[in-house]
């Protein structure tokens, strides 16, 4: 089936003994760098067992893509999500209903509504699977509190196996999705948090728009990404990389929603795009050929740094990840946190976090071994 269906002639790393773990019924828990075939892990168990598996996934660009790509492949997926109209909606339920689909998308918020675990109850089901597991801790850089939920899918579902899958999860996150998620007699697969084909540098900021534009005159004809703190910053630098000649877009979620899917596409779809971006860009965004990843500003923890990073390279070939950093970032870091309305212990975590991410920035030991030791991996 990895061959004649995904057009994959051998597995990776650790896939196939996740895979086998999986169809024989078996919980786990899937830690895996972007690009690393995360997906695959469960797609040929949804394929090789009875019933439809239920992907939970945070975003409906993600979970549309994914689907339109199985659907090429002749898998029968589909996805539950906002963008549908009711009749759709109705239809892609029956469907379910009725064992007509091998994978079935849906949001979190959808999967937790009466009607759908109704819908799930009278269904064969095949297993759960939790992309982007670490939405649901509250210490993480992308916490979603309806992720908190899914425990029910143990409670109400204990005879159906489930993986959770992400990229990016320290200790205590991981700690923290094996609890929320009902997970504690679980495998756990930690694959190697070191990407070998991306070379990161970090320099002091000092007049920020001139050292990009330096980075950028390597990059000149390349697809990339530069992340920025604010949505201001994003229309300024789109602006001022479009005056010096580059196919430069922004993106951040004050835009309307027609523009975001406009730009995000374009990027996707053409070559030589800069996406200009707040960090609302960027999760489930698969596109193999990003030779780059800047930071204007210093992001907000080393797991943000390394899921935005990790945007690069996913086709294996050299890419390199560029950050400029200076004091300003990090006042303005500590005001946003001190000035936030999040409970103290919260606010004591996002301070270490940073406190961290400045370390890294600051140390003068190799950046891959600084960041690979910071996930807790020797090397």
């Amino acid at each position: 089936m990895l061959q004649s269906v995904f057009g994959y002639p051998d597995f990776r790393g650790e896939q196939e003994e996740i895979v086998t773990h999986l169809i024989g019924g078996g919980d786990c828990l899937v830690l895996m760098p972007t690009g690393g075939g995360k997906s695959l892990c469960f797609q040929i168990p949804a394929l090789v067992r009875d019933g439809t598996a239920i992907i939970v996934s945070p975003l409906i660009a993600l979970m549309q893509d994914q689907v339109q790509a199985l659907l090429q492949l002749g898998v029968k997926a589909a996805f539950l999500n906002s963008s549908l109209d009711s009749q759709a909606a109705y239809a892609t339920e029956q469907d379910l209903l009725r064992g007509r689909l091998d994978l079935l998308y849906v949001a979190p918020e959808r999967l937790l509504t009466p009607r759908f675990m109704n819908l799930l109850e009278q269904s064969s089901l095949a297993l759960f699977a939790i992309d982007e597991a670490h939405c649901v801790s509250q210490w993480g850089h992308d916490f979603r509190p309806e992720y908190r939920a899914l425990s029910i899918l143990c409670e109400s579902f204990p005879a159906v196996p489930r993986i959770a899958l992400t990229a990016t999860a320290d200790s205590p996150t991981r700690r923290e999705i094996v609890e929320r998620l009902g997970l504690a007699s679980s495998r756990q697969f930690i694959s190697s948090f070191d990407r070998p084909n991306i070379r990161y540098r970090i320099t002091a900021k000092r007049n920020a728009r001139q050292q990009l534009l330096d980075f950028l005159a390597g990059h000149r004809d390349d697809a990339g990404i530069v992340y920025c703190l604010s949505r201001k910053k994003v229309e300024e630098t789109a602006a001022f990389l479009a005056a010096h000649g580059f196919r430069a877009l922004p993106y951040h979620a004050g835009l309307d929603s027609a523009t975001r899917s406009k730009n995000q596409q374009r990027f996707l779809r053409e070559e030589s795009i800069v996406m200009v971006a707040t960090i609302a860009f960027g999760m489930g965004i698969d596109k193999p050929n990003v030779r780059f990843v800047a930071h204007l500003d210093l992001p907000k923890s080393i797991e943000g740094y390394y899921q935005e990073t990790g945007r690069a390279g996913r086709d294996g070939l050299p890419a390199e990840a560029w950050l400029a950093y200076g004091l300003g970032d990090v006042v303005t870091l500590r005001r946003m946190v001190d000035e936030s309305e999040a409970g103290e212990q919260r606010k004591r975590l996002e301070r270490q976090k940073l406190d961290a991410l400045l370390g890294f920035c600051e140390s003068i030991r190799c950046r891959r071994h600084s960041l690979l030791g910071y996930f807790g991996e020797c090397t």
